[in-house]
């Protein structure tokens, strides 16, 4: 399969979608919003022992709502999931949601990474999250910024700062696949203490660093400060202008965690919340439902795989960071 980065080599390279970052430096806490103009076909896959959601439980493929209207990622533990109450709120004042009688419900998921130990002021007086989801909704573009910025702004990894990070392919089918992610992992993001990545393999081009693969393997270093239940997660989303039913994303859902799996040692373990969301906007048919549903799920897991390792390329040193960025080694 030869595939190639869209334009951006964003996840708004999928035709109609848009993402919003917002972020408190002070906090050193952000939220991340994707949407588009048309409900979205979803389904999610959880492989984290401490996950933190909101309304997964629908994108079931057994259940009756297919679609979503926006999926949030936020720091913020239990406190984040409030930044989808927050957009929510703001589409349903846009006159968007599902329609109940004269009432429109937003369908919101959403889902959580812990960021409350990683040297911002966590004393507010008020939960900033339902406020930071609205501004992210607000600003919601075709480009974004990666590295420390929305759901990003304050993420760790085992031995660097983390960070929000996205990528894309467009396959031989004409297919747009893209993937988006705040790698706040147990795990490292890098070999040894780098700075070479574990995704190397999957680099196209020079898009974090084009370092290549390390010389020679390392020890997985997982520092004791990442050793207690539900203070890391990694949370992320791929997407697909494929027509895609919710059964079908939720199997590019769970192809997708072979990514984190390729980019993040190690991943999936009981203190990480390991997530991914899967939406198709449906606006490219499927010409071969087996290989290309195959392909787009190979597809789902390389881009969010290089997504990782471009989110933390990317992050920039903060005032008060636990940690280095990768820029520093």
């Amino acid at each position: 399969m030869t595939a190639r980065p869209g334009p951006a080599n964003l996840i708004t390279d999928v035709p109609g979608l848009r993402v919003g970052t917002a972020h408190d430096r002070h906090v050193k806490t952000g939220a991340t919003v994707l949407l588009s103009d048309a409900p979205l076909t979803a389904g999610v896959n959880v492989m984290g022992g401490a996950p933190g959601s909101r309304e997964t439980d629908l994108l079931a493929p057994d259940k009756t709502v297919e679609q979503v209207n926006a999926l949030v990622l936020s720091g913020g533990s239990a406190f984040g999931l409030d930044a989808a109450s927050g957009v929510a709120d703001a589409l349903r004042a846009q006159g968007r949601g599902f329609a109940v009688g004269d009432q429109r419900v937003p369908i919101v998921p959403g889902a959580i990474l812990f960021d409350l130990i990683n040297g911002g002021d966590k004393d507010w007086s008020e939960n900033p999250y339902k406020r930071l989801g609205a501004q992210a909704l607000d600003a919601a573009a075709a480009d974004f910024a990666l590295g420390s910025e929305g759901a990003g702004t304050g993420a760790t990894t085992a031995t660097l700062m983390g960070g929000l990070g996205s990528a894309s392919l467009r396959l031989p089918s004409g297919h747009m696949v893209g993937a988006l992610v705040a790698v706040n992992a147990l795990g490292s993001a890098v070999v040894g203490q780098g700075p070479h990545f574990w995704a190397a393999p999957f680099e196209i081009g020079a898009e974090f660093g084009g370092l290549g693969p390390a010389p020679d393997f390392a020890d997985v270093l997982t520092p004791p400060t990442k050793l207690s239940a539900h203070a890391n997660t990694t949370i992320g989303i791929v997407a697909t202008d494929a027509a895609l039913s919710q059964a079908q994303c939720t199997r590019m859902a769970t192809a997708a965690q072979d990514g984190l799996a390729r980019a993040l040692l190690p991943s999936h373990t009981p203190m990480d919340g390991d997530l991914v969301f899967a939406a198709a906007t449906g606006a490219r048919p499927l010409t071969d439902p087996l290989a290309d549903t195959l392909y787009l799920g190979h597809a789902a897991a390389t881009c969010m795989a290089r997504a990782i390792a471009r989110g933390v390329h990317a992050a920039t040193p903060q005032p008060g960071d636990p940690l280095p960025c990768w820029c520093a080694i």
